[in-house]
């Protein structure tokens, strides 16, 4: 027995062994780790736990259970206002986003257009400005007086609308807004797809007499599937986490009738003005696991179909 204490166990002394052989390499990547566990893992796990509390970011917490996620899913009307107006929000620009970025790095592409380099910065350069930056000139865009787009709207004879104050223009201008900032983006990723696939293909294609049009539905968007499919899935957890553009545009309340109002935004509402910090939590982990489902249901879904 005393034999057995005192020889080295193989496992222990293997383990040693790589820790001398590659201890430089893991202190470098170390602080990587650690920020991991103190800014993304605890904060997580915290989250969690005050999701079962009632806390107001002062006093100690208090449990209450699944009180938090039984009020949220069925009592708070703001909430559900706020997940309804995300799922229209999230639609009304996903589409359109989607479809002009194509389209744009088709054309760019195909060498239809000239200068492809003065094409690309230009959809690119409103994605690297802060959404901050960007409402704020749409609220001079959007101005029931001196707005770019009512002025335009007098000039063909059109009445001035009032886009941040009716209800039902609120949305139609938050998705100009998102629309036009974030185009640029999924342009150059769509152009890189693009860009990966063979010429052989459509020359093959075109010596068997494919137009454009028919090498674009049976070679390019095929071949792009796996791209589409990453780019939707990127957007639906980028709209439905959507805060800075209506934030700015019509206010943390989500402006006239809370049209407005996403998840996000009241998400904020509770944590950093009710200081229900309980709550948020417990909203916040309702907004991973809507997000979380999404995602797999578009991945196994459209994955599916992209592999026929």
């Amino acid at each position: 027995m005393a034999a057995i204490v005192t020889t080295p166990r193989p496992r222990r002394r293997a383990l040693a062994s790589a820790w001398r052989k590659y201890k430089w390499p893991y202190l470098f990547i170390s602080p990587f780790y650690i920020s991991f566990l103190i800014f993304g893992l605890f904060p997580l796990l915290a989250a969690l736990y005050l999701g079962f509390h009632s806390w107001d970011g002062m006093s100690a917490p208090h449990w209450v259970g699944l009180r938090n996620y039984v009020r949220l899913l069925t009592v708070d009307q703001f909430f559900l206002q706020s997940l309804a107006n995300t799922f229209i929000l999230g639609v009304m620009c996903l589409v359109p986003k989607l479809v002009l970025a194509l389209l744009v790095a088709v054309a760019i592409n195909s060498g239809l257009l000239r200068g492809k380099t003065l094409y690309q910065v230009l959809y690119f350069l409103p994605i690297v400005t802060s959404p901050v930056a960007v409402a704020i000139v749409f609220l001079t865009i959007f101005g029931q007086r001196t707005g770019i787009l009512n002025y335009v709207l007098a000039g063909v004879g059109l009445q001035p609308v009032r886009w941040l104050v009716e209800p039902w223009t609120i949305k139609p201008a938050i998705t100009l807004l998102i629309v036009w900032h974030e185009v640029g983006w999924y342009m150059v990723i769509y152009l890189a797809g693009l860009q990966s696939i063979p010429q052989d293909i459509y020359d093959a294609a075109s010596v068997d007499g494919a137009n454009g049009w028919r090498r674009l539905l049976h070679i390019t968007l095929p071949m792009l599937a796996p791209v589409i499919l990453f780019t939707v899935v990127v957007d639906i957890i980028g709209e439905l986490q959507v805060f800075a553009e209506p934030f700015v545009l019509v206010g943390p309340s989500g402006g006239p009738d809370r049209q407005g109002l996403t998840m996000a935004m009241y998400l904020f509402q509770n944590a950093f003005v009710g200081m229900k910090m309980g709550y948020a939590a417990a909203q916040a982990y309702v907004m991973f696991a809507i997000i979380a489902f999404l995602s797999l249901l578009n991945i196994k879904v459209f994955g599916r179909s992209g592999t026929r």
